[in-house]
């Protein structure tokens, strides 16, 4: 098992930026519970982290170790700050484009993982939640299965409002980052607007898992999104059960999702 820290000049948000790594690479059986993981190359994974978060979390606070181990996964966590991984249309802000991009294109380069759009998946939590779905369909060429948990979904609710989320993000940053509530819905910042137009240009979606804690503040929002799934008929699996938000659900769930997508 490899493990560390690096980081490199990223164009899209024009900063050092710095990510975490996890590789299996010399992983022992005798710690794998389910060995048809490794009948197979070792698969990439983007974890996102939260609002506030950094790319430490998910070693930290998550499970990273565990699951590149029992999965065959090579997993980068990235930080991005408290950007909801969109882009913001000038130059140093672009972080949709910075996940869903450049730094794939610098593992591929640098490590030699996310070769294709079969092994490679993204995933998150929270904001990173939100950031896994909308990178995902805004991307679909590159990522074949999604990984969301306890997402961020409050696009309806900002375009209402445009108000400040929760009493934790003010005005001026939501609409630094989201632009105009007005236009929001018909935006490529909207994951439904974007699932909506990879399905009207034949694109292939990758496959999503979701799950949400039955006491996470985010659940209606999270039903609402899956409400909108069904509908579109979408190729998901989506259970929630007793939680919150914190790492306890996380670490429960990003395991029972990685078990979905790659079944």
């Amino acid at each position: 098992m490899a493990s560390g820290r690096m980081e490199f000049h990223a164009e899209s948000i024009m900063q050092h930026a710095n990510f975490c790594f996890v590789l299996p690479n010399d992983v022992s059986m005798e710690e794998v519970k389910d060995k048809r993981h490794y009948d197979r190359p070792t698969k990439s994974l983007i974890l996102l982290h939260g609002l506030t978060g950094t790319d430490s979390d998910w070693l930290y606070g998550g499970v990273a170790q565990e699951m590149a181990i029992q999965y065959n996964l090579a997993v980068f966590m990235p930080t991005t700050g408290n950007s909801f991984y969109l882009d913001r249309g000038y130059p140093g802000g672009n972080f949709a484009t910075y996940v869903g991009e450049e730094f794939p294109e610098y593992i591929k380069s640098t490590f030699g993982y996310c070769q294709s759009r079969e092994d490679t998946l993204i995933g998150g939590l929270s904001m990173g939640g939100f950031g896994a779905i909308h990178t995902a369909f805004a991307f679909p060429e590159r990522f074949s299965a999604c990984v969301a948990l306890s997402s961020a979904l409050k696009i309806h609710e900002i375009a209402d409002t445009g108000r400040r989320l929760d009493g934790v993000v003010p005005e001026p940053m939501i609409r630094d980052i989201f632009g105009d509530p007005s236009k929001l819905l018909e935006s490529d910042k909207n994951p439904e607007w974007l699932f909506k137009k990879c399905k009207a240009e034949g694109k292939p979606l990758p496959r999503l898992y979701m799950a949400i804690g039955t006491e996470d503040y985010l659940y209606r929002d999270n039903q609402d999104f899956r409400r909108f799934l069904e509908a579109e008929n979408a190729d998901f699996f989506y259970e929630d059960g007793p939680g919150v938000h914190n790492w306890t659900f996380w670490n429960e769930y990003i395991n029972r999702g990685l078990a979905w997508v790659l079944q």
